[in-house]
């Protein structure tokens, strides 16, 4: 076998990924993935955001080690919300895989960010599967991008559930994402502002680029799940902090990113809160090693900003399935 690269090497397409990496599937991926990181079997550096201002876009570019798994992905996903106004979509990126025991890569995965959105989409479904009701009537999505859509579809994997309220910025987006829902069978209606969202749903999503806070406090009702994943890199913020001060489960996927620009940010920096009051990373209670939801009264919010360990994960899925 040859020891240097060649042009032989693998190029999986998105068309091929979708084939076998569903919500469903993605789901159990990273329920997996959570669940070595809770035990302590991933090793995440941290990771490289570059914003490009002059186009309001962005990268992110992670990666990870988990034990026994036998592959290592480096991720670059891009974000440019204005892209939809071009005919583009709004997020991109591909994975580079790596045998986790040679270094050398079986595979480059061209997914255009499709394995990015739905192992995102997969996380905010593991979070509302621990911490939501149990039983749920109505979802309330502020926002009408690529996640507003992938979020949806993973959480029907864990609840049951038909009506979709959503509020987004951009009234032709929204009514662009309302028909795309109904389209997949949900009952997804707009509603006039995010205020209303909040008053209708049992699980609440949020998934915009904003850089102020769309939710306020005062909005939040007993027996509330709230997942927010828009905030992923510095300056971005979808909740007031007063909300995470509000909240009596506040769940973060990785304290030291959570800490540093997700919403958990916000919160410390205005000193509501210290580390004592988060109650856990996702992967201990999913671990085991921390409860979930013990009350219907409780309202919880999971900050979700994305952790290199979910690449490797949903990547060496992928490989495994088509070899």
């Amino acid at each position: 076998m040859s020891s240097t690269l060649t042009a032989s090497l693998p190029l999986i397409d998105e068309t091929t990924l979708r084939r076998v990496a569903t919500p469903a599937a993605a789901v159990e991926v990273m329920r997996e993935a959570f669940r070595a990181d809770g035990e302590g079997r991933t090793h995440v550096p941290a990771v490289i955001n570059l914003h490009v201002p002059a186009a309001r876009g962005e990268f992110h570019i992670k990666t990870a080690h988990i034990d026994g798994v036998p592959h290592v992905a480096v991720k670059v996903a891009s974000g440019f919300p204005d892209n939809p106004d071009r005919g583009l979509p709004s997020g991109s990126g591909l994975m580079a895989v790596f045998d986790a025991a040679t270094g050398m890569p079986p595979a480059l995965l061209l997914d255009n960010g499709y394995l990015t959105d739905l192992r995102t989409g997969a996380a905010g479904a593991l979070a509302a599967d621990h911490l939501a009701l149990p039983r749920i009537t109505t979802v309330g999505v502020i926002g009408s991008g690529i996640q507003a859509r992938f979020q949806v579809r993973c959480l029907h994997a864990v609840r049951q559930f038909t009506r979709i309220v959503a509020w987004s910025p951009t009234a032709a987006r929204l009514a662009a994402y309302c028909q795309d829902m109904r389209a997949e069978g949900f009952d997804a209606c707009p509603a006039r502002d995010a205020q209303a969202v909040c008053e209708a749903a049992d699980v609440l999503i949020t998934t915009t680029p904003s850089r102020a806070p769309l939710v306020r406090a005062v909005w939040l009702r007993q027996g509330m799940h709230v997942t927010a994943v828009g905030s992923d890199s510095p300056g971005k913020q979808e909740l007031d902090a007063d909300c995470l001060d509000t909240a009596d489960l506040l769940v973060v996927d990785r304290y030291a990113q959570c800490s540093a620009y997700g919403e958990l940010h916000h919160a410390l920096a205005a000193a509501l809160l210290t580390r004592n009051d988060v109650h856990a990373e996702l992967g201990a209670i999913i671990a085991g090693q921390k409860p979930g939801r013990t009350s219907n009264r409780q309202i919880s919010i999971a900050d979700l900003t994305g952790v290199g360990f979910q690449d490797t994960a949903i990547a060496s899925f992928v490989v495994r399935a088509l070899s």
